[in-house]
């Protein structure tokens, strides 16, 4: 969607990052995910912290919220705009250039990987058109990728977790559970274990997954001070000051501004 903008006298861009339900989603999505993970990690190794039940009701709770934040705000925002740019073809554009790892990206990464040894400069990864009020991209190349393998272990997560709620589970009499334990049937024998049991472990592994992203979205990606101004945006503001110098390109009617910054 298009983001409002405002150029000062001075020369600095505040642009709209992130809009109030964008803002939303990712507490909604971070808060729930956090619930899931300690409950559902009290629920499998027995910690004392909490009684089974709680946390069972607990990680039953967070549920829905993380499953709609994912599969209904999470689309409607990547897909939702307003303004000229409003098409079927524009928005599938948008949701290309924005979240789907492609040549740039990968130039991007080598980039990054190539001024961590200290050669060439580090490149932007959040670029805005000015011409359209538009961002090409507003993510690190590296977010690309964990953005698909998080989408994976979303619905690893919710297709095993439909079983180990409720072995019996048929909404509407469609027997969802009795479906899923036959298709896991199949792979089970291949590991010489039941299909409950390799439910269990794929649920588990996934969950480690959410971790381990954690850790490279957070502690690493995110960890550099200067890109402390995107947890504010995202968290608080919504606003990116695109005059800052550091990982921001703005495209101008007439030219290309490209801060980088050199490694230290």
């Amino acid at each position: 969607m298009a983001r409002s903008a405002l150029r000062f006298a001075s020369g600095r861009l505040i642009v709209e990052r992130y809009t109030w339900l964008e803002r939303v989603t990712h507490l909604v999505h971070l808060i729930a995910m956090f619930v899931l993970l300690i409950t559902g990690f009290k629920i499998y190794f027995g910690w004392e912290f909490m009684d089974f039940q709680t946390a069972r009701t607990w990680h039953m709770i967070a549920v829905p919220f993380f499953l709609v934040a994912n599969w209904i705000l999470v689309p409607y925002n990547l897909f939702s705009c307003k303004g000229k740019r409003c098409s079927a073809k524009d928005r599938m554009v948008h949701f290309k250039d924005s979240y789907v790892f492609g040549k740039a990206d990968a130039e991007r990464l080598i980039d990054i990987i190539k001024n961590f040894f200290g050669k060439g400069r580090y490149p932007a990864f959040s670029i805005y058109d000015e011409t359209t009020g538009h961002y090409e991209t507003k993510l690190h190349p590296m977010m690309k990728i964990l953005i698909v393998l998080e989408s994976i272990a979303i619905v690893i997560v919710a297709i095993t977790g439909v079983v180990l709620y409720n072995l019996e589970w048929a909404p509407f009499g469609i027997p969802v559970s009795s479906w899923i334990l036959s298709v896991t049937w199949y792979f089970a024998s291949f590991f010489n274990i039941n299909a409950l049991s390799l439910l269990r472990l794929v649920h588990l592994f996934a969950a480690y997954w959410f971790v381990f992203e954690l850790v490279v979205h957070v502690g690493i990606i995110e960890l550099d001070p200067e890109v402390w101004k995107y947890h504010k945006a995202i968290f608080w503001s919504g606003k990116e000051d695109l005059s800052d110098p550091h990982y921001s390109e703005v495209i101008t009617a007439k030219t290309k501004y490209l801060p980088t910054k050199e490694k230290p």
